[in-house]
C-alpha cells in the first residue's frame, strides 16, 4: 500500500486532475490512499476573504462564494464527473462559507478557530471532486473527510496531532475501504478536536496529513507529487545549474527545508521516520523522472556535501556586554524571553568570551523580541552588565548540508574561503555536534552571490545522478 499526496499545482484545475486520476489509475495496483490539497489558490482566497470580513471589509460576500462555488462546479463537470451527489456537496459548502464569513464579518473579529474553519474547505470541496475524477475513470473512490479521522488538540492553525486515537480512526475507516478495492480520496492540512471543532495543522499541513496516514496504516511507500523533478542541490533561481539529489537521508531533507529548501517540514516527517517509511518526491507533470527517494540512507556526494540552501527574511538579534561573561543562567534569561512570545529561534551562536549572544529569528519577529529582551534585562542593562541590545534585519541563513560532511577534513575552510572569493561578509556561523550543517548569516542581498559561489566550490552541479529502480520499501523491491 502506498499513500500518494497531490498538492495544490497538481490540482489545480481540470486537466491537471486528469492527470493525476491517470497517476493513481497507474498504481492502482498498489492499494493507494490518495491526499489531496485545495484548488490552487483558493486557501489564499478564503484567507484572504476571512481577514477582510475580519476586518470590515467584506465587500460583495455573496459573489465571492458564487464565483469560488462555480470554479469547482466547472472543474467537476470538464471532468466528466458532474453527479448530483457531488454537486450537492460543493453547494451545500458553499453555503456554509458565505454563513461562516457573514458571521465574522457581523463580528468583525477573525480568531484561529474561524479562520481554521474557513479555509478548510478548500480541501474539503477538492477531495470530492478528485474522487469524482477518479469514478469517472471508472475507479472505485471514495472522498474522506480527514476531520473524522485525525484528532488533535485545539491549538488552532497549527495543532498538535492525538496519535494514539488518530491512529486507531484511520485504521477504523479506512481499512475497510481499501479491502473493498477502493481508492480513498482524503483531505489534507485539515482535522479535528476530539469534540469535532475544525482544526488545522499548520506550515507543511498537507505533507504531515501523508505521514500520519501511512504511519497509522504502516505503507510501503509515501509519494509526494509536486512540479518539480525532484529535490535540488540548490534553488535553482540562484544557481542555473543546480541538479535533482537521486537520495537524501530523513535528516538531510530535514535540515535542508529547515533553512529555506522546500523539501518536507521536519514535523511532517517524524511518522514516516518512526516506522522508516521511505518518501519520494514526484513531479506530476513528468512523471518519468525518478525523483528524490528520502530514506534512512543517503547517496555519495562531493566531500560529503549534498546541497546548499538559503533563508530569507532573517534579524540578528545582539547582546552585547563584557559583564555577562561567567554569569550562570544569562543565557535562559535570554531564551526565556523570546520563549515567552512563542518566537522561534533559528540558530544562534555566542563568543568563547561569554560576552556575545547572537540569535537568529524571522524578521517579523525582531521589534517583538527587542521589547521582549529590553524587559527582561532592563535590570542588567541598568547596571551595565549589558551594554547594548541590537537588532539588525534584512539578513539570510545559508546553510551547507550533507551526511557525509561528519569526519570530513577542510569542509569548513572551503565553505568560507568560496564566501570570502564572493565577496560576501559573515555575520555568524554556527555548526551542531552532528556536523552535518554549517550555517552561517550574511546580509539578504548577497544570498545569489554566496549559494552560487558555495556550489560550485564543491562542483555539486556534476552530483552524479544515479536513479534506483528498487525503491527501499518493506515489502520487497519494485521499479516505478
Amino acid at each position: 500500500m502506498i499513500v500518494m499526496k497531490f498538492g495544490g499545482s497538481s490540482v489545480g484545475n481540470a486537466p491537471a486532475i486528469k492527470q493525476v486520476c491517470e497517476l493513481v489509475a497507474r498504481n492502482a495496483d498498489r492499494q493507494p490512499v490518495v491526499v489531496v490539497s485545495a484548488l490552487s489558490g483558493v486557501t489564499d482566497q478564503l484567507l484572504a476573504l476571512a481577514k477582510s470580513a475580519g476586518a470590515g471589509q467584506a465587500g460583495d460576500l455573496d459573489a465571492d462564494v458564487a464565483r469560488l462555488r462555480q470554479r469547482h462546479v466547472a472543474t467537476l463537470q470538464e471532468l466528466g464527473g458532474d453527479t448530483a451527489d457531488c454537486r450537492a456537496k460543493i453547494d451545500a459548502m458553499a453555503a456554509e462559507i458565505l454563513q461562516a464569513l457573514k458571521g465574522v464579518a457581523l463580528l468583525r473579529e477573525l480568531s484561529g478557530r474561524s479562520t481554521d474553519l474557513i479555509v478548510s474547505f478548500g480541501e474539503r470541496m477538492s477531495a470530492p471532486i478528485v474522487a469524482a475524477g477518479l469514478a469517472a475513470r471508472g475507479l472505485a473512490a471514495q472522498a474522506v473527510d480527514a476531520r473524522q479521522i485525525i484528532e488533535t488538540d485545539d491549538r488552532f492553525t497549527s495543532a498538535n496531532v492525538r496519535f494514539e486515537p488518530t491512529d486507531k480512526k484511520i485504521r477504523a475507516a479506512l481499512t475497510p475501504l481499501l479491502a473493498s478495492g477502493a481508492i480513498p480520496v482524503v483531505t489534507g492540512f485539515i482535522a479535528a478536536t476530539a469534540e469535532g471543532i475544525t482544526t488545522t495543522l499548520g506550515r507543511g499541513g498537507s505533507d504531515y496529513s501523508v505521514a500520519i496516514l501511512a504511519g497509522a496504516l504502516e505503507a510501503e511507500e509515501v509519494w509526494i507529487w509536486k512540479e518539480v523533478d525532484g529535490v535540488m542541490t540548490a534553488d535553482p533561481r540562484l544557481v542555473p545549474d543546480a541538479v535533482v539529489l537521486s537520495e537524501l537521508s530523513y535528516d538531510e531533507a530535514a535540515e535542508m527545508s529547515y533553512f529555506g529548501a522546500k523539501v518536507l517540514h521536519p514535523k511532517t516527517m517524524i511518522p514516516a521516520v518512526q516506522r522508516s517509511i521511505p518518501i519520494r518526491m514526484r513531479n506530476t507533470f513528468h512523471p518519468e523522472a525518478p525523483g528524490t527517494l528520502i530514506s534512512e540512507r543517503t547517496g555519495r556526494a562531493p566531500m560529503g556535501v549534498k546541497a546548499v540552501t538559503a533563508a530569507k527574511s532573517l534579524a540578528v538579534v545582539t547582546i552585547e556586554g563584557k559583564g555577562m561573561s561567567g554569569i550562570a543562567g544569562f543565557a535562559a534569561h535570554v531564551f526565556g524571553a523570546a520563549g515567552r512570545y512563542h518566537v522561534n529561534i533559528v540558530m544562534f551562536s555566542q563568543s568563547s568570551s561569554e560576552q556575545t549572544i547572537c540569535l537568529v529569528i524571522e524578521a517579523k519577529d525582531a521589534s517583538l523580541v527587542k521589547r521582549a529582551l529590553d524587559d527582561e534585562l532592563r535590570e542588567e542593562v541598568r547596571s551595565g552588565m549589558v551594554e547594548r541590545i541590537n537588532v539588525e534585519e534584512g539578513m539570510a541563513a545559508v546553510a551547507v548540508v550533507g551526511d557525509g560532511m561528519r569526519g570530513t577534513p577542510g569542509i569548513a575552510a572551503r565553505v568560507f574561503g568560496a564566501v570570502a572569493e564572493a565577496g560576501v561578509n559573515i555575520r555568524a556561523i554556527a555548526q551542531g555536534s552532528s556536523e552535518r550543517n554549517i550555517s552561517f548569516v550574511i546580509g539578504e542581498a548577497d544570498v545569489a552571490a554566496a549559494v552560487r559561489s558555495v556550489h560550485a566550490a564543491f562542483a555539486l552541479h556534476e552530483t552524479t545522478l544515479s536513479f534506483r529502480t528498487a525503491p527501499i520499501g518493506r515489502s520487497g523491491t519494485r521499479s516505478i
